[in-house]
């Protein structure tokens, strides 16, 4: 029996790393499993994440592909969560890694570990059914639905009676988003005291599903949860929970940190839409149905004024529509509001060419809105004061919040003091959080060159066998030129830094091949030379390729052109965007072996195909970020007016981690093997190519 340093009464137990370092161990606790194979990598993360939580300090991991790193942060943050009676919460970017935790690695070691430890996954409280709404909505059916609405709220009242979760995710079929609105859980509207056990709705049927979950949740040594939500409840916290960020008391862990900056931009900050705006006030009144909130108060005054403000919304979005096609039309067919690499968005036409558009002026068009609106709410707060029907007061209160919003340009000030600020331990760990690569230990000789033979370990950690350790050991991640980077951008800088390698042997398993004579892309030959060499590269390895792009327009052409040639070796083309989901395209691809798969942005991450269906990574192109984007615009502009140099601080950098992401994609166990192929011969004929084939594992290289 492993357990944590015995301790006198009243102190906490003290040493974490040791028991930790037994566990992962030849001979430790994971050793009694079958298929258990020691990894060094994997006991000198755990150590890691172990001396950090034991010296509550903070921790920027980068670990290697085949490292084990959710064993290697999960076991010592249940095993501290339970010692100290804090909550351990996870927060990961992509589903598939939430369901792994939560079907797959926390049952398995509810089995394998000493402790007793509870765990749940945390949704956004708009995924529960709310039976206190439910049971209302029922009873205004007649005012609030039209009559297929009023049978799809039939079919989640049928639902509830026999759902054990309560959730979206419980759905054969997901509802209708306009009918779920009325009978989610929402804030201000569910609580304890309306909706939990001792309410006057447990006695008239069953307890809201949101609040089952929420008492789940509080009791739960471990939460899971994404990136997403995590920032949206950190955006919503007025004040810090004590000794901890979203809870009393708790830590936090990020995988699949690299994400960190970017999802913590879009969902710190406010925003609006005029489809937001719409729904709000159709939620009151819908001129088309007529059917909402009022119609059940029979306010016929407020039911005009309801469609008179949509009628203004309307108005002040189309004149925001058409002062930025003008911006647009000045600014040229070179303008920022598009780039090579952007693409309309479904529905979009000729007549509106760009994307996004960086507004630099407040007073873009005249606010005509604020002064209808204010109008309604007066008359809304009016109505409420007045109305015998309380609860229906209350819903009539939560729509009345509006806003317009601004995004930051950099989130690294609010995440350094809200996270590494909080008193609590931060980890964030991904496979690839550095601008250089861990070295990797050499297999044997090789004659062949490889790239990769530059890097540097971010070092000062005694080794997996060595003396007991603390975080004290790590030198500060923003000491360390591989994490500096990302420690600044979300203001980590003062975090222990460590990168462990990959244990795989990619000089065996991986060759790197680049295009030495590739044309400029604005040569009229451009196009012809990459398919010559797409073409080439996938005969060799009959398919079982992605072909990753940076500009959606080019991938539609290329695919187009090489349609007859995969036609003619038997290989299926999955062209991203064209109408097949995803999630789907992924699934076929990992199925059908003879295929080929055509990908921009989402492909370069977070995709794991193990196995000989991906045996060749095609880049087309370092996938250097178009300023085009109004944030990238912005913090390039901030940069070069603070005297800085925009290249090499932001442009280069996230290059060469998503680089490093898509080459990731390649090698997922110790048996893959395949190729990656680089169509882009600056890694070769610029000064700054070396640092991209130095922040990948080192392996044999051939220039064709």
């Amino acid at each position: 029996m492993i357990s944590l340093a015995d301790t006198s009464a009243g102190q906490e137990p003290s040493d974490l790393v040791g028991p930790v370092r037994e566990i992962f161990s030849p001979t430790g606790l994971l050793s009694r499993a079958s298929n258990f194979e020691y990894r060094p990598e994997q006991q000198q993360m755990a150590m890691a994440v172990a001396a950090a939580l034991q010296d509550r300090r903070h921790l920027l991991v980068e670990a290697g592909t085949g490292v084990g790193k959710s064993f290697a942060y999960l076991i010592p943050a249940i095993l501290f969560a339970v010692a100290h009676k804090k909550k351990a919460v996870l927060s990961t970017h992509t589903i598939n890694l939430q369901e792994q935790l939560v079907e797959k690695d926390l049952p398995v070691l509810r089995q394998v570990l000493p402790v007793d430890f509870t765990f749940a996954m945390l949704k956004g409280r708009s995924n529960y059914l709310c039976t206190r709404r439910l049971r209302k909505a029922l009873q205004q059916s007649d005012s609030l639905f039209t009559s297929p609405e009023a049978a799809e709220l039939r079919r989640i009242e049928e639902w509830s009676r026999t759902t054990q979760d309560g959730s979206l995710s419980d759905f054969p079929v997901e509802p209708d988003p306009k009918v779920w609105e009325h009978v989610c859980s929402e804030r201000g509207l569910c609580t304890p005291k309306k909706c939990g056990f001792q309410s006057e709705q447990a006695k008239l049927g069953p307890v809201c599903f949101f609040q089952r979950a929420r008492q789940r949740i509080l009791g739960a040594d471990v939460l899971v949860l994404n990136h997403t939500l995590f920032f949206t409840l950190l955006n919503g916290v007025e004040a810090d929970p004590e000794g901890g960020v979203l809870f009393k008391n708790d830590f936090v862990i990020f995988d699949e940190a690299h994400t960190v900056e970017s999802v913590a931009a879009r969902h710190i900050g406010l925003s609006v839409s005029s489809g937001q705006v719409r729904y709000a006030l159709q939620r009151l009144w819908n001129p088309r149905t007529e059917k909402g909130l009022l119609a059940t108060l029979r306010s016929a005054s407020n039911v005009r004024l309801v469609a008179d403000v949509l009628r203004e919304t309307d108005d002040f979005f189309l004149k925001v529509e058409d002062s930025c096609q003008e911006l647009a039309r000045r600014s040229g067919p070179e303008s920022p509001g598009r780039g090579d690499g952007d693409r309309p968005p479904p529905g979009e036409t000729a007549s509106r060419p760009w994307k996004e558009l960086r507004i630099r002026r407040p007073d873009l068009v005249q606010d005509s809105l604020t002064l209808p609106l204010q109008r309604l709410r007066e008359q809304i707060h009016d109505l409420i004061q007045t109305s015998e029907d309380k609860e229906t007061g209350e819903e009539l209160l939560e729509c009345r919040n509006l806003s317009l919003n601004a995004a930051p340009v950099e989130v690294a000030d609010f995440l350094r003091d809200r996270l590494f600020g909080s008193g609590t331990s931060v980890i964030l760990t991904s496979a690839t959080l550095g601008t250089a690569g861990a070295v990797t230990p050499p297999a044997g000789p090789s004659s062949a060159p490889s790239p990769g033979e530059g890097g540097s370990r971010a070092g000062g950690f005694p080794g997996p066998q060595g003396p007991g350790l603390s975080a004290q050991g790590l030198p500060r991640a923003g000491s360390l030129p591989a994490l500096r980077y990302v420690a600044g951008r979300v203001g980590g800088e003062d975090a222990r830094g460590l990168q462990v390698g990959s244990p795989f042997d990619h000089r065996r398993q991986m060759t790197l091949f680049v295009a030495g004579k590739m044309p400029d892309p604005r040569d009229p030959g451009y196009e012809d030379a990459l398919v010559h060499w797409i073409e080439h590269f996938i005969t060799r390895t009959h398919g079982k390729a992605f072909v990753l792009f940076t500009s959606h327009r080019l991938m539609l052409q290329v695919a187009g052109r090489m349609e007859a040639f995969l036609g003619r070796l038997g290989l299926e083309c999955y062209v991203q965007n064209t109408g097949m989901p995803r999630s789907t395209m992924l699934e076929k691809f990992r199925e059908n072996r003879d295929s080929v798969l055509f990908g921009t942005d989402s492909f370069w991450q977070g995709v794991d195909v193990p196995g000989e269906a991906l045996s060749n990574v095609i880049i087309t192109r370092l996938p250097f970020a178009v300023p085009d984007h109004p944030l990238v615009e912005a913090r390039i502009e901030r940069i070069e007016a603070a005297g800085g140099n925009s290249f090499g601080e932001f442009s280069l950098p996230e290059a060469i981690l998503k680089f490093r992401q898509g080459v990731g994609r390649l090698i997922r166990t110790k048996t893959d093997t395949g190729i990656v192929v680089i169509l882009d011969n600056r890694v070769l004929t610029k000064r700054y190519g070396k640092a991209f084939l130095e922040s990948i594992p080192p392996c044999p290289m051939e220039i064709v």
